[in-house]
């Protein structure tokens, strides 16, 4: 939604909210090694600014007892686990849920193609699971 002011209506009625957030690409890496060489810091830093600013206004909208939902296509931790502990650390009602249990669950007989970070969230990489780079974290809000 590049204008959240039109969902207003909307604001804490959503069961999950879905970020798929603009990223650097670097879990994409693999099929595009050229664009590996193009990334710089100051795009790093801005697509971590548009992350933020989503992440703030996406949690608007979920309800009590819902889920944010937070994607990349990127393998860096600077856009993935650290962003998401920074958006904690500011709106401390939000917490992971055990994405463990939901990926072996979904995916029995396939743990180890996923690393579940610190924070809670599910990291794909090429190395482990053939896939593109990828990362989801899940968080509930607290009521």
């Amino acid at each position: 939604v590049s204008k959240p002011a039109e969902l207003g209506p909307l604001a804490g009625h959503m069961d999950i909210v879905l970020v798929d957030a603009p990223c650097t690409g670097s879990g994409t890496w693999r099929r595009r090694p050229d664009a590996k060489w193009r990334l710089t810091q100051r795009q790093l830093d801005q697509r971590r600014g548009e992350q933020r600013e989503i992440l703030d206004a996406a949690k608007a909208f979920v309800k009590p007892g819902g889920l944010l939902v937070y994607i990349t296509c990127s393998v860096f931790d600077a856009e993935n686990g650290e962003q998401v502990a920074d958006f904690r650390a500011r709106h401390g009602e939000f917490a992971p849920v055990d994405h463990r249990k939901l990926w072996d669950g979904r995916f029995p007989g396939h743990e180890a193609a996923a690393r579940i970070g610190a924070g809670g969230g599910i990291s794909l990489s090429p190395a482990l699971s053939g896939t593109d780079g990828f990362y989801v974290c899940a968080l509930h809000r607290a009521g």
